[in-house]
């Protein structure tokens, strides 16, 4: 048999790569248009099993990648071309690597004969990523000598490293030689060179059996021992993946009868109920009466990290043992060194393991704690209701609390980090819709936001709304591109500047601060949503928020709404709730 020359071998690699990542289940990729990645895009607009994203901006394709997986549990594919668009993408694998997402990045690249020659747009690929990417591999230049099996194993490696826990990125460095593609007019030359059992079986040519830690169950019997005396205990949720793992945590925490504690990004802080849940131990832990009243003997954490820095404080300075901490990876989440058993497991399976313990032996929990608990989060809640209606301006907590309040059942909620993040983890109303939460809590940061919820709307099939900031949308405008067509409002607060310095220590420096990190910007968004063609509302009353809310929430399209707010108001209204929240209950 002959073999292809360079642009038959071309197109047949890319071929078998992207059908590959199909049979392993990887069918959506995000591409941002490039030269030296076309045998790529070649392959994967002939393939008719797969969906693809394209968008202009590297950055914006990499965080669409990072929504999607968020949204489905599992790996999209991130096509780019060579040179700094590569780099574009660090943004997002950091993220991703932090908060366990998983991605496959392919990356074309220059033959190794163009690597250190001073060759355009050519740089150093392959170690890019540094440590954030769970597995690597820089495959060789397509040629007719290799055998295109090497293909086929090298993607089923990356899909199974890439999902596997520590689920994460994993970086296929495409290296492709000139010319890419054969003619347009050329013959299509021969059948696909690929092992016949591969062509006949329609799955991955190498099968990785999906395996995770079992229980042991004297590791179970041992830590039940541990938790059974207490009578003060806490369950913390952190930030979980899905309802599923949300649900059986709670479920946990009514069988042990303790109070939880759920984070904005468990699952369980917008529409769940129980009688154990305590939504608003943010708020309540700015008392230092309730905290001096509500020491906890032992701690039961699961997921990652949560939001809250009240919470933080107050397990670093109270010091519970035991301090469990449950996750499903081997890394490590004790920021206060006071954790005293760390258990990877999964999160479900150890629930249930532990429920069935408590049944067989029931714990020594105390009801009045769990009851001063749940008492205590809904005064807070009552409160909240009766002093933001009174509160003439819009401001940002109360939005927060609209939309948590109003997003219809069947939608999704994404939200930015920085100041928006903590006051839905802080003020979101208990009695709203269950919507799934996406946030980049990874590493934190408020760049990619916008094309996170454009991810996350394709993964999930759901309208979103998305919660943010003046600065992360100016950060990701131009990914306002990537929400045409799908059903999501951004609800943007525009304070003219970055809020959340404001509550910092910093903000009392007024010789440097406003142009430093107050960057006033004094733009409104108005043009931006008509540039990229979204509806545009600019409301300026909360019975306006709410009616023009559900209008764009009824609207088969992207939605903008613009809310201003006064950065100097919202800092004093967050200490005024906060401190009469802490008053002692008269």
């Amino acid at each position: 048999m002959t073999r292809p020359p360079t642009p038959r071998a071309n197109l047949l690699w890319a071929t078998l790569l992207v059908e590959e990542l199909a049979r392993n289940g990887v069918d959506f990729f995000c591409v941002a248009p490039g030269s030296r990645s076309t045998p790529l895009v070649a392959a994967l607009a002939a393939n008719e099993r797969v969906r693809s994203l394209v968008h202009f901006d590297e950055r914006g394709t990499a965080f669409a990648a990072v929504g999607y997986a968020r949204a489905t549990g599992r790996p999209a594919a991130w096509i780019t071309t060579s040179g700094t668009a590569v780099a574009n993408g660090l943004p997002a694998v950091v993220e991703a690597a932090t908060d366990g997402v998983p991605m496959v990045l392919l990356t074309a690249d220059r033959p190794p004969e163009l690597r250190q020659t001073g060759a355009n747009q050519t740089i150093d690929q392959p170690e890019i990523f540094g440590d954030y990417v769970r597995w690597r591999f820089d495959l060789p230049a397509p040629d007719e000598s290799v055998d295109p099996a090497i293909v086929l194993t090298t993607v089923d490696q990356a899909v199974y490293r890439a999902r596997r826990s520590p689920s994460g990125p994993v970086h296929l460095n495409l290296m492709f030689r000139e010319p890419f593609l054969p003619g347009p007019d050329e013959a299509p030359g021969e059948e696909l060179a690929a092992p016949a059992r591969w062509r006949e079986s329609g799955g991955p040519y190498t099968r990785y059996a999906a395996t995770k830690p079992a229980l042991d169950p004297d590791e179970v019997e041992g830590l039940w021992e541990a938790l059974r005396p207490v009578e003060r205990g806490l369950v913390v949720a952190g930030r979980l993946p899905s309802r599923k793992h949300g649900e059986a945590v709670l479920r946990l925490a009514d069988s042990l009868g303790w109070p939880l504690l759920p984070d904005v990004g468990s699952q369980l802080r917008l529409g769940a109920a129980s009688k154990n849940l305590v939504q608003y131990h943010d708020a309540l832990l700015a008392s230092d009466s309730f905290e001096e009243a509500h020491t906890p003997g032992a701690v039961l954490h699961f997921g990652g990290r949560s939001l809250s820095k009240r919470l933080e404080r107050f397990l670093a300075t109270t010091r519970p043992d035991p301090y469990v901490v449950v996750r499903e990876n081997p890394f490590r989440l004790d920021p206060g060194h006071r954790v005293t058993h760390s258990v990877e497991a999964d999160v479900v399976d150890l629930c249930t393991a532990l429920a069935q313990a408590a049944e067989r032996h029931p714990p020594a929990a105390a009801a009045s704690w769990t009851a001063s608990w749940r008492e205590a989060s809904e005064r807070v809640d009552g409160y909240l209701d009766r002093v933001l209606e009174e509160t003439g301006n819009l401001n940002e907590p109360l939005v927060a609390r609209l939309v948590s309040r109003h997003i219809p059942e069947g939608h999704a909620l994404c939200v930015a980090s920085s100041m928006p993040v903590r006051d839905l983890d802080t003020f979101a109303a208990s009695d709203g819709a269950p919507a799934p939460v996406a946030a980049n809590r990874g590493a934190s940061g408020i760049d990619g936001t916008v094309a996170t919820a454009a991810g996350f709307a394709r993964g999930s099939g759901r309208p979103v709304t998305l919660l943010m900031g003046d600065l992360a949308l100016l950060h990701d405008l131009n990914s306002l591109a990537l929400l045409r067509g799908l059903p999501v409002t951004v609800v943007v607060l525009n304070n003219d500047g970055g809020a959340i310095f404001s509550f910092l220590p910093v903000a009392r420096h007024k010789a440097f601060f406003e142009p430093y990190f107050g960057t006033p910007q004094g733009l409104s968004f108005e043009h931006a949503a008509a540039m990229f063609s979204l509806h545009y509302e600019h409301p300026r009353s909360a019975a306006k928020v709410i009616e023009t809310y559900r209008a764009a929430c009824e609207r088969n399209g992207p939605t903008l709404i613009e809310v201003r707010t006064d950065r100097a108001e919202n800092v004093e209204l967050h200490r005024r709730l906060l401190s009469e929240i802490s008053q002692p209950r008269r």
